[in-house]
């Protein structure tokens, strides 16, 4: 006769509630972890700004063709930059813990909330510093007229 409390052939062993992975190093790698991401954002807020500060020296009409009618256009690359960034941290936490190490996977979520909020951020204000496209560009009235007799002429 078998004990029930015996490993039976066939039967995956089970971990004990208290046996976990990581142990003492569970917290070290969700800090070592949470400092390398600070690098990798830093070194992508770098190059962001350098990348802003390189579209606002560049010529106006720089000879290539705009992609659409509108002279200002939306930058999205910061917002497509910190998603990707946040995406990666998302796959991490994930990994982390269904891998059991709830530490550094708890760190991971907290700083994947604060990316995807830095993304949310950067869409919206990416949205609204963009002006609005011109509907018509009118030409000069040559009347002599007030405003209100050009706008009315369509001329």
């Amino acid at each position: 006769m078998t004990h029930p409390e015996s490993d039976l052939p066939g039967r995956p062993a089970e971990r004990a509630p208290d046996e976990r992975t990581g142990g003492c190093a569970d917290p070290a790698v969700g800090l070592l972890l949470t400092i390398s991401e600070a690098v990798v954002l830093a070194v992508l807020l770098i190059w962001l700004g350098l990348r802003g500060l390189g579209r606002s020296h560049a010529p106006v009409d720089s000879g290539a063709p705009s992609t659409s009618g509108a002279g200002a256009e939306t930058d999205w690359v910061p917002t497509i930059a910190f998603g990707v960034l946040a995406l990666v941290v998302v796959v991490l936490a994930t990994v982390l813990l269904r891998d059991r190490w709830y530490w550094a996977g708890g760190i991971q979520v907290l700083v994947a909330v604060a990316l995807c909020t830095l993304t949310l951020t950067s869409a919206f204000q990416a949205d609204v510093a963009a002006p609005p496209a011109p509907a018509w560009n009118s030409p000069p009235c040559r009347s002599g007229g007030d405003s209100e007799e050009c706008a009315r002429s369509g001329g």
